[in-house]
């Protein structure tokens, strides 16, 4: 994948986007130009990872149209840039070409052997047990991924990308802004279909079109085979779940604080990483690595050495009896399965859950409230600051307060709690040995080090 006829100078506009940094390490990885600009980096935010872009050779510039110059052949674009950019402002006026991030990762990805992980939860972590997988195995897979793997990240690599030299591709494939269509994988798999950026019917039309585009098998959860309509050419279909009629099927599951064994066909597995929910995540990755032909032994070895995701059910350490916990739980589903994991080991919860943006958080308003009054004790507690505002032309319509009140009418022992220091405070204040404190919310990186913060203070 490294050899190139042509070195292409690409500007990625929001390169500090988990997707978007992900695919800018590949391409520079390929021997092209990239340059990249952030919001982020020009209000101070998240700068490790503007720092280890730099240090792989990206070169950055503030979000004021300087980084696009003549010689620029493509500006690269998600679909969380708007319209009124100054780079894109920019970019209009020198006549450069836009390309979607999806369109530029399509354009590597479907001519080579893809393998493409899907599906409203799960798919970060299917993704990166998938590449290490294959990694482990000799089989030198490209990985794009929609997390930080931890066995990837080094003092220059974020870990949610991997530069190989095989033709395998391994990509998490986005279903928020309807892109997933865009790939045509040889291999893929559909972890889960559950309201989130989408309404379940939205949700079911795109992954039926992304099962057609598959040419060779589709991986399922057998929750989701009713979901999916394929009506062209037969594909060969492996569903994993607990029912007599998965392929790949699991049974004997016993999950402790920190980790999980399993069997499948009578032999062992073992993850070192928690959550019953990681158990079918692991059954995801097991079938596409025997697709791939990769045997049962090396398969096992890698999943034990498998460290997890960053900022997924991530240990930040204990004191005084008090674990501290960081997850990048974000909607009703994924809550609920954070609590369940966090309570195998807990005498009582407090929950620090940050809403992430105005729209998805107005969307998810009842499924959200529903899914914390399912979960949460009269022993636990639920604090919550304002909802996470990455910039922008947001419409403001709904407040964390008003989820709150929602969940206090429920019964539930709710506090809208808008600054941090005073986050920080409540739970040193209310926490007690055998307690463990939960903190929730995605796209924001400083709330790993709220966790920090909390930790310190208890």
């Amino acid at each position: 994948m490294r050899n190139t006829k042509k070195r292409l100078r690409y500007h990625f506009v929001g390169i500090g986007g988990i997707g978007m940094s992900a695919l800018a390490q590949v391409i520079k990885s390929q021997g092209h130009f990239v340059s990249g600009s952030d919001r982020g980096r020009d209000n101070n935010q998240a700068q490790e990872i503007f720092h280890k872009l730099e240090a792989q050779g990206i070169k950055l510039y503030p979000q004021d149209g300087s980084g696009i110059c003549d010689s620029t052949d493509f500006a690269v674009i998600s679909s969380a840039i708007e319209e009124d950019n100054t780079d894109l402002k920019i970019v209009e006026q020198r006549n450069v070409c836009v390309i979607k991030r999806s369109e530029l990762l399509g354009s590597f990805f479907n001519d080579k052997h893809g393998i493409a992980i899907g599906g409203s939860n799960g798919k970060t972590t299917v993704c990166g047990m998938t590449s290490w997988i294959l990694d482990k195995a000799s089989y030198d897979p490209t990985v794009v991924g929609g997390g930080y793997v931890k066995n990837y990240i080094t003092d220059k690599s974020l870990g949610n990308a991997r530069f190989g030299t095989s033709d395998i591709v391994v990509i998490e494939a986005d279903e928020s802004d309807g892109s997933l269509v865009n790939y045509t994988p040889k291999v893929s798999v559909i972890t889960d279909l559950s309201k989130d950026h989408k309404t379940i019917n939205e949700l079911k039309d795109l992954f039926s079109k992304f099962a057609e585009n598959t040419s060779g098998t589709i991986i399922i959860n057998e929750s989701c085979v009713r979901s999916i309509r394929i009506n062209r050419k037969p594909k060969t279909i492996i569903k994993y779940g607990e029912s007599r009629g998965a392929a790949i099927r699991v049974s004997q599951i016993s999950c402790y604080p920190f980790g999980s064994r399993f069997k499948i066909d009578g032999s062992e597995f073992e993850l070192n990483i928690p959550g019953s929910y990681n158990v079918f995540n692991a059954l995801a990755a097991i079938a596409v690595a025997r697709v791939e032909g990769v045997p049962n032994d090396e398969i096992k070895m890698a999943l034990c050495s498998f460290k997890g995701i960053k900022r997924r059910m991530e240990f930040i350490g204990e004191r005084n009896g008090i674990k501290v916990i960081d997850d990048y739980a974000h909607n009703p589903k994924k809550v609920q399965a954070a609590i369940d994991a966090v309570r195998i080991n807990s005498a009582r919860v407090i929950v620090v859950f940050q809403p992430h943006g105005y729209g998805p958080t107005n969307f998810l308003r009842e499924e959200l409230t529903s899914a914390f009054a399912s979960k949460l004790l009269s022993t636990d507690t639920l604090l919550m600051p304002e909802i996470f505002y990455a910039g922008g032309t947001a419409n403001k319509v709904i407040s964390s307060e008003e989820i709150v009140k929602d969940l206090k009418d429920r019964g539930i022992d709710a506090f809208f709690i808008p600054e941090r220091d005073d986050i920080i405070e409540e739970v040193r204040q209310r926490a007690k040995p055998g307690d463990s404190i939960l903190v929730m919310g995605a796209r924001d990186d400083s709330l790993t080090d709220l966790c920090h913060a909390i930790l310190n203070r208890l």
